[in-house]
This record gives structure tokens, C-alpha cells and sequence, in this order.
């Protein structure tokens, strides 16, 4: 199967990017990396469509329609990572493979914020990337291109 089509599912509060704690996640706006994702999808001859939104019932509404036009979905479910089980049943319902993504590391950031230790999203993906700031969504395109090949 060839991928001709990728939506990326931003979650909540990354419509803050640049002002937003940019010790931890850069200085970079979510415009800046969702031009970073379309140079990189555009390379490769991949239509792509970026959302952001900020409620859980936006984005299971997001996956469901997306699934619909998209041959894969890479996802950044923020802080829903962690405890959203709509979110998780709304990745395992759909017909097409998701890649989980998230600018820090999951694992470090667990150290001094325990319950990040464990995405309940991530168990419904084909890969989860993490830690590699706005390159986590150019890894989580590769991963999701290798997983369709």
C-alpha cells in the first residue's frame, strides 16, 4: 500500500507552543512544526492535514473522521496521554495504524512527574516516539511509512 495521505492530532495545550514552558518544549510555535511536517511530508508526495484541539471529545471526533480520509494518523495526545481511555478506544476503533508522538521524553519527565511514566494511548499505536523535540513528528511519519510498508 502506498501512503498518500497523514493527519497529525495535536491534543491539548499545544496550541501554546513558543510561550508555553519553553524550557521544556522549545520555542518552536505548533505552526512552526506543522511547517516543519508539511516540508517533510511534501518531500516525500504525502498530502497532510494538521489539527489541534483541546477537548478529548474533539479529538475521538478528529480520529473518527480523519480515519476516513487518512492512510495513517500520527497523534501528540498531551496530557491526555496518560489517563484518556476514550482516546485509547477511539485509536483502537479505527481502521488505520496511529503513531503516538511527543516532543519530551516520557521517561524522563516521569522521574519528577510520576504519572507520566505510562501512556494508555500508546498501547493502541503501531510505535510511540518521544524526546526528540519537533523531530518526534518526522520520526513518527517514518515510523508510520515503515509500519504501511
Amino acid at each position: 500500500m502506498s501512503v498518500r495521505r497523514i493527519a497529525v492530532v495535536n491534543g491539548p495545550n499545544l496550541n501554546l507552543l513558543g510561550t508555553r514552558e519553553p524550557e521544556i518544549y522549545g520555542t518552536l510555535t505548533l505552526a512552526d512544526i506543522e511547517a516543519r511536517i508539511a516540508a517533510y511530508a511534501a518531500e516525500r508526495g504525502i498530502d497532510v492535514r494538521c489539527e489541534q484541539y483541546n477537548g478529548e471529545g474533539q479529538i475521538i471526533d478528529a480520529l473518527h473522521r480523519l480515519s476516513m480520509w487518512a492512510d495513517g494518523i500520527v497523534i501528540n495526545p498531551a496530557a491526555y496521554t496518560h489517563y484518556a481511555i476514550a482516546v485509547r478506544d477511539a485509536i483502537a476503533a479505527i481502521r488505520v495504524p496511529v503513531v503516538e508522538v511527543h516532543l519530551t521524553d516520557l521517561a524522563e519527565r516521569a522521574r519528577s512527574e510520576p504519572f507520566r511514566a505510562r501512556s494508555v494511548t500508546a498501547e493502541k499505536c503501531v510505535a510511540q516516539v518521544s524526546g526528540l523535540g519537533p523531530d518526534s513528528y518526522l520520526r513518527g511519519i517514518d515510523a508510520l511509512l515503515a509500519h504501511i510498508a
